[in-house]
């Protein structure tokens, strides 16, 4: 989300959006551009190729089929939830949690959008902002004041009513310092918002968030901000039942009971029903959802799918209709496939290394510049992703929303050799290692040998590369517990700042100790009052140009989405976002997968 969704941060893939805005007047969204930046990278479902090298599988994949539905006996979980209206989908890993003011990462997301309705939500085509609690909004004061008008049929899972009084005291929890709300940034364009986040106010009635009555929501913000109704969508920005969180502890507890199943009340198309840890959870439609009319899934299993060779035998077998990725070396066969199922499209993201820039030797650097001056993004591109990504040289993907960012360095293995020897360390003599940390994933992996690889050919140092799983790893990279780790961030919303802001000191997804007072000036209070997008651009470029200089990360490649999805599922759109609202999608009996899958 990135995303998060968001979020974020991704385990598999590669974890993360006005003007007077209502039902019918809403922001335009310019996904073309970065979808002709990206589109030698676009596949879609096409022709053409045996499927010889599937049959190597045939042996695991009957196994498979006797432990799921008895190889010929019984019916498929796409069978029967075509049937019944169960959508069965992929979600990549384990849940860290479900408490939107406390988790990170997409596998959250995804079942938390489904929880959850912000006050605006996303159109699953265009992206542009739609009704979610609030059924409409207008802006005054030049854009710095926002009225929400709440839907007065919008209730919670308990049958109360969504009130501003909610979001109020959401927003509080969301903001305040001991909450530990790494995306607490999302909410610094309204007013004191950071400052109470620092403790430099202490009264929230002094932030820019208002209940007027029980249905409308004033939000006043420091300067107009183009993109703040994109954040509505951001589970950081929802509201939650205080009620419920005040019977399982204090506001700014963290992963209380609250969010289990038999606690948990939600204001979402869908309602948590089973939580069963590392097989399943699964969530069945609300009755009290405002607009459950159009709702047309009766219930959603997400399936903790780490494995993406699993994952993928699952869906030939006909056990999910939807998977987070394709495994690489699979993608070059599903490309020419007729009737493929696999679906690949440009997306918002950037996967890049953490550095830690506090511990030696990549607390110089020089040694951060080496190390990214000898990867080969175009052969790694070319190689290990199956030409599923485009090589990146900073930390925001080119044409987002017009910006692009600037490109400092090259792959420049001669000068990257004259670093590392002024570093100390000529031709490799001297050197201490380093580790590469990464979430266990069979791309992730791939990728850290290759870029062990080029380090030890054209750096002549060694690199031990090390896994974990899914919760560990982030713990990890929240307390900055590493030399190198990979990292993909999603974004939230369609603007570089969401890819820009994630620096600045203190940030809660700045997990590199980077901290520079001139790029948090250009960042936080320069660029927000540019009077054009023209100057707001050039101060963004100023900030990466000083973010790159510095290094704290190692750039390698913008994401493009790539998943697996049944031929019967459908409303599940391809978007920069890969943004998928679970409400819109239907499923359609007798549709099955190409005969040479089966």
């Amino acid at each position: 989300m990135a995303r998060n969704i968001r979020t974020l941060i991704y385990p598999q893939t590669p974890v993360a959006w006005g003007h007077s805005v209502g039902r019918n007047s809403v922001l335009k969204h310019p996904q073309s551009g970065a979808a002709r930046t990206l589109r030698h990278a676009m596949v879609s479902r096409r022709s053409n190729t045996p499927h010889s090298l599937f049959s190597g599988l045939s042996a695991l994949c009957c196994a498979l089929l006797l432990l799921l539905t008895g190889c010929g006996g019984g019916e498929s979980n796409v069978v029967t939830g075509n049937r019944d209206g169960v959508l069965h989908y992929g979600n990549g890993a384990e849940p860290q949690g479900l408490d939107p003011h406390v988790v990170t990462g997409v596998p959250e997301n995804h079942i938390i959008r489904a929880l959850f309705e912000g006050l605006a939500v996303k159109n699953p085509i265009t992206l542009e902002p739609e009704p979610g609690v609030a059924e409409r909004w207008e802006f005054s004061d030049e854009g710095r004041v926002i009225t929400f008008h709440l839907n007065p049929d919008a209730k919670w899972s308990n049958g109360e009513q969504v009130t501003a009084g909610d979001y109020v005291w959401s927003w509080n929890r969301a903001l305040h310092p001991m909450t530990g709300n790494e995306y607490s940034y999302m909410l610094f364009p309204v007013v004191n918002a950071e400052a109470y986040l620092k403790g430099e106010v202490t009264d929230f009635n002094e932030v820019g968030v208002k209940a007027l009555d029980d249905t409308t929501l004033e939000v006043t913000l420091n300067a107009p901000t183009p993109y703040f109704i994109q954040l509505m969508d951001h589970y950081s920005t929802f509201a939650v039942h205080p009620e419920t969180l005040l019977q399982f502890g204090e506001m700014t507890d963290r992963y209380t009971p609250w969010t289990r199943v038999a606690n948990i009340v939600s204001n979402g198309a869908f309602k948590l029903t089973e939580w069963s840890l590392n097989r399943r959870i699964i969530v069945e439609k609300s009755d009290l959802y405002w607009d459950r009319d159009n709702v047309s899934l009766n219930k959603v299993v997400f399936y903790p799918t780490e494995n993406v060779v699993s994952e993928e035998r699952m869906f030939r077998a006909e056990q999910l209709h939807y998977t987070q990725v394709a495994p690489l070396d699979k993608i070059p066969v599903y490309r020419e496939m007729p009737d493929s199922p696999y679906v690949q499209a440009p997306y918002l993201g950037t996967y890049y290394y953490l550095i830690n820039t506090k511990r030696p030797p990549v607390d110089d650097v020089r040694v951060r510049k080496a190390l990214s001056m000898a990867v080969d993004r175009d052969k790694l591109v070319r190689t290990v992703l199956q030409e599923t990504a485009v090589p990146a040289y900073s930390i925001t993907p080119p044409d987002t929303l017009g910006y692009y960012p600037p490109k400092l360095f090259d792959y420049d293995p001669e000068q990257a050799r004259a670093l590392l020897a002024e570093a100390g360390y000529p031709n490799g003599e001297g050197w201490p290692g380093i580790e590469i940390l990464y979430n266990t994933q069979e791309a992730h992996r791939k990728i850290a040998v290759a870029i062990q690889q080029m380090w030890k050919s054209e750096l002549g140092i060694d690199v031990t590369i090390s896994n974990q799983e899914w919760k560990v790893y982030l713990d990890a990279v929240s307390q900055i517990d590493f030399q190198v780790a990979r990292r993909g961030w999603i974004g939230d919303y369609v603007d570089a700042n969401n890819f820009l802001d994630m620096f600045i000191t203190g940030g809660g997804n700045n997990n590199t100790h980077f901290a520079d007072p001139v790029y948090d000036d250009l960042i936080l209070y320069k660029a927000p009052k540019a009077a054009t997008r023209e100057e707001r651009y050039a101060l963004f470029t100023e900030a990466e140009t000083m973010l790159m200089e510095q290094m704290p990360i190692i750039p390698l490649y913008t994401y493009t989405s790539k998943h697996l999805i049944h031929p019967s599922a459908e409303g599940i759109y391809a978007n920069l976002m890969d943004s998928l609202n679970l409400k819109y999608v239907k499923l359609i009996p007798g549709r099955s997968l190409p005969e040479e899958l089966r």
